[in-house]
């Protein structure tokens, strides 16, 4: 199966409303997670199921994924709503956490002003914990990553109100 074909898999599970596919061939599993209740975009997974054991030959390939375009009609809303407001994208791939420890409160919370320079999370990557300082002052309006969640690159963390 190559890639052309897993995309038109995705488009076509996106479209039928399907909250889960999975699928099994020789030397393929795909599994497809859409985003139903309240989730984002969809979640894909294709393993190559090694065949060097059976064959002697090496694997054909690496495990892919791909992530499309969450839904557009929701987004619309959103969109013009939130125009008005900063994005606060991550600079780096990793895991991002609202407080310094488990034990200690929240960088900053909705509703909450902040200046340029504050620490507003950090995103641990390979076990190095990086702070993210926000680049505007403003008050924060919305939190859109969960704590303890994988980020990736340019992902929006926070929306800030400028005025």
């Amino acid at each position: 199966m190559d890639l052309k074909e897993i995309q038109n898999l995705i488009k076509f599970v996106a479209k039928s409303g399907a909250s889960e596919v999975k699928l099994e061939m020789d030397d393929v599993k795909i599994t497809i997670r859409t985003g139903s209740e309240g989730a984002k975009g969809e979640t894909t997974f294709v393993q190559q199921i090694p065949v060097a054991a059976a064959t002697g030959m090496p694997p054909a390939a690496q495990p892919v994924a791909a992530a499309p375009e969450p839904a557009k009609e929701t987004k619309t809303d959103s969109a013009s709503d939130d125009s008005k407001y900063i994005t606060i994208k991550s600079p780096i791939i990793g895991t991002f956490y609202r407080k310094p420890s488990p034990d200690k409160p929240s960088f900053v919370e909705v509703g909450q002003s902040v200046a340029v320079g504050d620490v507003l999370c950090v995103i641990e990557a390979m076990k190095l914990f990086n702070e993210i300082e926000s680049e505007v002052s403003g008050t924060i309006v919305k939190v859109l990553v969960d704590d303890s969640s994988p980020v990736e690159f340019d992902q929006p963390l926070f929306l800030i109100d400028p005025s």
